[in-house]
């Protein structure tokens, strides 16, 4: 039962970093490339029409959690409690960065607003990645000092960062040299999605120019995805152990080498939405390649005091897990309909459709 819910939350954090995913790469898109009032003006669009749906994952997600996992959620969210308002306030002004923007006609208005959607697209992006970081990496459970525990074995608190901005050290922050390598990660890869989302969907006088972008990007992505294995083998000297002793969960990493080598062909590609697909690969393989790395651990615990929480130990009763599934069924159904149903209605290029006024 515990190995389902896993399952179930991984595939709805999984779609939502790939449906809102585009929109936070839309808004990076946004903040550095368009230029015209025409392309802002489609750009915002292929955000602001999908955003509020893509979203409702993420509250799934967070549900979903507390149902099944609840001594996990208490956890990470006290734990991460200042990352966590701070992307609640970059969602905030993401959004209403979006549905102020075309209130008013004045520039200095939409200028205003055009920022708070891209930095906030931007930040979120990076925060994202960074807390996939801290997960992968592990926290001091326990808040253990010199082999003394200050608290119970499940909770922790951190700064935003240590003095040392190091991840091996006792006490390591939210932000660190490796959680900002994995932070920009996110960045790139989201901004390469949200690319190949412009394209896909808007008439864009930029659309050509950014598969460049897409191809620049991809080659520091590249880049980036092997020194980030490097030094996770620092952080983690162990983090590809699952991997070597169940190599069927390679699959997920090849799932990503697939995206990644086939954006190097982007200029080649013919339909806008192959390469889509394949900037989804990037994002499947990515996260589905994080959670095959841990499993079954959730969160790693830094310290030999306090075991690492896991999908066994943070789960609820067997009962409530078992009643739990039925109304997470029918969850998932209402999720799926709902997501085909607006996709649907709002297929093809988005231009002409109207938003924002």
């Amino acid at each position: 039962m515990e190995i389902f819910w896993y399952i179930a939350v991984g595939i709805v954090l999984t779609v939502f970093f790939i449906l809102d995913g585009y929109d936070f790469g839309a808004g990076i898109i946004h903040l550095f490339f368009a230029k015209k009032e025409e392309d802002k003006e489609v750009i915002t669009k292929s955000a602001g029409l999908f955003w509020d749906s893509n979203e409702v994952w993420l509250v799934a997600a967070g549900g979903m959690l507390f149902m099944a996992f609840p001594t996990f959620y208490a956890s990470v969210f006290s734990g991460f409690y200042l990352p966590l308002i701070i992307v609640l306030w970059l969602i905030i002004f993401r959004a209403i960065g979006l549905e102020f923007r075309g209130q008013f006609k004045y520039q200095m208005w939409k200028d205003i607003w055009d920022k708070s959607f891209g930095v906030s697209s931007l930040l979120l992006a990076l925060f994202f990645g960074i807390a996939l970081g801290n997960i992968v990496r592990g926290v001091n459970l326990g808040s253990v000092e010199n082999g003394v525990s200050a608290h119970e074995g499940h909770y922790f608190f951190l700064p935003l960062w240590d003095s040392s901005f190091s991840p091996l050290t006792e006490h390591p922050g939210v932000i660190d040299w490796f959680t900002i390598i994995i932070g920009f990660i996110a960045v790139v890869t989201l901004t390469i999605h949200g690319a190949n989302w412009v394209i896909l969907k808007t008439n864009s006088s930029i659309n050509s120019k950014l598969k460049s972008v897409i191809f620049k990007l991809n080659i520091a992505l590249a880049v980036l995805t092997l020194f980030s294995l490097y030094v996770w083998q620092i952080v983690n000297p162990n983090s590809l152990d699952n991997f070597i002793h169940k190599p069927y969960l390679l699959v997920f990493p090849f799932i990503y080498i697939i995206g990644l080598v086939g954006l190097f062909f982007i200029k080649k590609i013919k339909k806008d939405s192959h390469a889509f697909v394949l900037s989804t690969l990037l994002i499947l393989g990515g996260i589905t390649s994080s959670l095959a790395s841990l499993f079954p651990v959730i969160l790693p615990s830094i310290n030999d005091t306090h075991e690492d929480l896991t999908i066994y130990n943070t789960a609820a009763s067997e009962y409530g897990l078992s009643v739990a599934m039925t109304w997470g069924i029918i969850g998932f159904i209402l999720l799926f309909v709902y997501m085909i149903i607006q996709k649907r209605l709002m297929g093809g290029k988005i231009d002409h459709m109207d938003y924002g006024h």
